[in-house]
């Protein structure tokens, strides 16, 4: 497996209901919605899992997944997307994020399944599948799988270079790895910069400052923030922070961080050194927010009925 590369989290479902709006409710401000179309897709984990496969790579998702219809839903859009899921059982339903879309625009998001479930044990093959990667990703998504004790403990002799993507509810990550990529908000949670003057431009202090606080907290080889439409900032041990700068385009910004990540690990997969690899990611992720983000993505159709909106 070593030109696999591992995705490990928490897997969500995304549904997005689309429709016309010609006219407003007579008894509240808000659009009428009508028409109404489906289109689900692998979200959390999984949409790193499918943007890494979109790119080429042989990628295995390890990951829980609920007993529900929405579970098994995840698991035929995964595997016909192409992706290995190796998986354990998660208890309670399935976290779904229901966006409804209406004239181009998101009008409503329901979220279902919103309280993590009990996360079951950790199998030999997910414990396989981490240790004889090629690369390994953690999207983690705050629900239990990256904070996992016996998952933790196979990240901690992977075979393979780590990024971790991390989550305010998650756990720090592992020391040791290679690469997390927090965003400016999760790394100023860890390390608060010295000060928080909005005038002073993104790769100078503090922002550099703060990266490295967080690498030298989190004990890992290097932090990569991300700035948004400002590109991200890498800090690593012994080197001077590097700020690699995005190009300025419209678009969604839904599932950016997972393309930021998802393609730092495959640059690292492939060899490329951390300067380059964030450069690829700040690219990848540029382009994913251009094309119009989760609006993109081609997934297989799945072979279920539109799900009930409770």
């Amino acid at each position: 497996m070593s030109g696999t590369l591992v995705v490990v989290g928490d897997t969500l479902l995304d549904r997005d209901l689309s429709g016309s709006v010609t006219r407003l409710c007579p008894d509240a401000p808000v659009p009428v919605v009508e028409d109404l179309t489906e289109r689900a897709r692998p979200g959390g984990a999984g949409l790193a899992a499918l943007l890494a496969a979109r790119d080429g790579h042989h990628v295995v998702l390890v990951t829980a997944l609920a007993a529900d219809p929405a579970g098994d839903r995840l698991r035929i859009l995964l595997e016909r997307a192409g992706i290995t899921v190796v998986s354990t059982e998660c208890g309670g339903e399935t976290t779904q994020k229901v966006r409804v879309r209406g004239a181009g625009q998101v009008l409503l998001r329901l979220d279902y399944g919103t309280q993590p479930g009990e996360i079951g044990a950790c199998t030999a093959a997910m414990r396989r599948a981490i240790s004889q990667a090629g690369a390994v990703l953690v999207a983690d998504y705050g629900r239990g799988v990256a904070a996992a004790e016996p998952i933790r403990s196979a990240l901690a002799t992977a075979g393979g270079p780590v990024v971790w993507d991390p989550h305010p509810r998650g756990p720090a990550p592992v020391a040791g790895i290679r690469l997390a990529t927090p965003n400016l908000a999760e790394a100023r949670a860890v390390a608060p910069p010295a000060s928080a003057d909005p005038r002073l431009h993104v790769a100078a202090e503090p922002w550099a400052s703060c990266a490295e606080q967080v690498r030298a907290r989190w004990d890992v080889a290097a932090v990569a923030v991300t700035l948004g439409a400002d590109g991200a900032v890498l800090a690593r041990a012994g080197s001077a922070p590097l700020h690699v700068p995005a190009q300025p385009v419209d678009g969604d910004t839904c599932g950016a961080g997972d393309r930021f990540a998802s393609a730092a690990a495959g640059a690292l997969l492939a060899g490329a050194t951390l300067p380059r690899a964030v450069a690829a990611a700040v690219a990848a992720a540029t382009a994913y927010v251009a094309a119009g983000g989760p609006a993109s993505l081609d997934v297989p159709e799945d072979v279920f009925e539109p799900m009930e909106v409770r």
